[in-house]
């Protein structure tokens, strides 16, 4: 196997497949990614068993031949390399040789037969949408996923597609987060999936936000994004996720309207003097008035006073502060919109003047 390429050429598609290399593995082959040289093109491939990604870029005059090289060792080498240098890389036995200028580098490979495949699978849902667009759903909703919670299920996004509408939603328990587009196509079937945390971490670090088209296939145990010459392929979290329709909170009548900005910067304040470990602030309200006051165990207190839009009664209500800014960080109109109905039912967020996102957040005892 031989071929020859530009560094700035290898450089990107490298970085794309490095990041479902898992680095800490015991098994060795997984470290590595899986070179594959036909006469015209050069696939890369890196995973981890439960995501997989392929990078395609084209060559000129190669000697087929597959193999696999140490993915960190390989990327380091290629990113220290001059902009605009060329690079050969040769393999044969169990070496490759990196050639650039007057360098050259040995490293020990493992034979290619051996790298582990996701299985075939049958795609159930496929559909075609906007990078930018499918970027912004998962933008909308990604923090309120839970991390390393016994309820495997909520470690990850639920997507479901139905008739034209696409959602995508994320709760850990104490916050929910649901966003939802309309698609150009239409009839297609309900279909419920999870796909686990990393798989939406490395889709939020893939996509541009352009409108570059990207197809989405969904299966009964995985998900495919394909854009361009970048397919990824992630494996699916197993489990019911909750169903999210019998969260959202109904019958609040109390309505507040805020500057986003305002409310935004006022939060990150009264935060700054908030119990460290509960990072509670209490948030009270009167006619056209708001006013946010935070705690700590040293005695010492924060006061935030906004003009709100607010008629209706007097009304105290604790929340997790930083709950409240993940939500007022991910809505990016000018304005925000909070419904509440008592002081122990959750609350919903929105942007006042978009209707694709919604948020409920849990109240607090303070």
């Amino acid at each position: 196997m031989k071929f020859t390429i530009s560094r700035d050429a290898l450089l990107k598609p490298l970085q794309v497949v490095s990041g479902a290399v898992e680095r800490r593995t015991t098994l060795p082959i997984l470290s590595n990614v899986l070179l594959q040289v036909s006469e015209e093109s050069l696939r890369l491939t890196g995973t981890d068993l439960e995501v997989e990604l392929v990078s395609e870029v084209s060559l000129e005059q190669a000697t087929p031949g597959d193999v696999t090289i140490p993915a960190k060792k390989l990327l380091d080498i290629i990113r220290s390399l001059p902009e605009g240098a060329d690079v050969s890389i040769t393999a044969s036995d169990d070496k490759a040789i990196v050639r650039s200028g007057k360098s050259r580098f040995s490293l020990s490979t493992l034979p290619a037969s051996d790298y582990p495949n996701i299985d075939e699978w049958e795609s159930e849902v496929q559909i075609e949408m906007e990078q930018g667009d499918f970027r912004g759903l998962m933008d909308k909703t990604h923090f309120s996923m839970a991390n390393q919670d016994v309820r495997y299920y909520l470690n990850g996004m639920l997507f479901e597609v139905n008739e034209d509408i696409l959602r995508t939603v994320a709760t850990d328990g104490h916050r929910l987060a649901l966003s939802a587009i309309k698609l150009e196509q239409g009839a297609l079937p309900h279909k419920q999936v999870i796909v686990p945390r990393k798989g939406v971490s490395e889709l939020l670090r893939l996509l541009d936000d352009d409108d570059s088209v990207v197809s989405l296939s969904l299966g009964q145990n995985h998900i495919r994004v394909a854009t361009g010459r970048m397919t990824f392929t992630s494996k699916l979290l197993d489990g019911r996720f909750p169903d999210y329709r019998r969260v959202l909170p109904t019958g609040g009548d109390r309505i507040v309207v805020a500057d986003r900005d305002l409310l935004r910067q006022a939060c990150v304040r009264a935060s700054i003097l908030s119990n460290e470990k509960f990072r509670g602030v209490r948030m009270g309200l009167d006619t056209n008035e708001l006013v946010l006051t935070a705690n700590n165990p040293e005695q010492e207190q924060a006061e935030e006073r906004l003009e709100v839009d607010y008629n209706n009664q007097a009304f105290e209500i604790g929340f997790n502060v930083t709950y409240l800014l993940d939500v007022l960080n991910a809505i990016h109109g000018p304005q925000v919109k909070i419904t509440l109905s008592d002081p122990n039912s959750s609350a919903i967020v929105e942007d006042n003047d978009d209707e694709g996102a919604l948020y409920v957040v849990m109240p607090m005892r303070l």
